[in-house]
């Protein structure tokens, strides 16, 4: 398996996976609009045997410092419970890292993030629309630049169901 940034050829196979992971299209919709609204800042997909099986993309939020949100994270069906996930977890995580991001912000299952080093008490002083116990954050630098303020979401995720 090979993570690598997406291409443009990919778009379609990106779309499928995300459809299948989630069984719906929801999340396939989301991506094609961050791409569209230049809201794509960091894009990867796991490739296997030529083959597209995950994907992950982090936006531009609004926050006090330099912040990204991740989402989705996909992966077909068939490929679950084997690490893909968990690679295109650590490839984003170091991605951001190195495009300068201070913090990296996330809606999604603690028990699975909180292996990434996310957790909902990093994000609790942050106010958000999605504040609770599944909106969480991994600080990438100590200190962060501020210690509370309002983030919030690049412009496509407001279209979600």
């Amino acid at each position: 398996m090979q993570i690598r940034p997406e291409t443009p050829a990919d778009h379609a196979a990106i779309r499928a996976v995300g459809t299948a992971a989630f069984a719906r299209a929801d999340e396939a919709d989301l991506v094609d609009q961050l791409r569209r609204d230049g809201d794509a800042a960091i894009s990867l997909v796991a490739e296997a045997g030529g083959a597209i099986i995950g994907h992950v993309l982090l936006s531009p939020m609004t926050a006090p410092f330099a912040a990204l949100g991740l989402a989705p994270l996909s992966v077909l069906p068939a490929h679950q419970q084997r690490g893909v996930g968990s690679a295109l977890m650590h490839a984003a995580i170091d991605a951001a890292r190195t495009a300068g991001a201070a913090a990296i912000f996330l809606l999604g299952n603690p028990g699975y993030y909180r292996r990434f080093g996310f957790s909902a008490e990093a994000a609790k002083p942050f106010a958000s629309p999605y504040a609770g116990p599944h909106f969480m954050a991994l600080p990438l630098v100590d200190p962060l630049p501020a210690t509370h303020g309002a983030v919030g979401y690049a412009a496509a995720f407001g279209a979600l169901g």
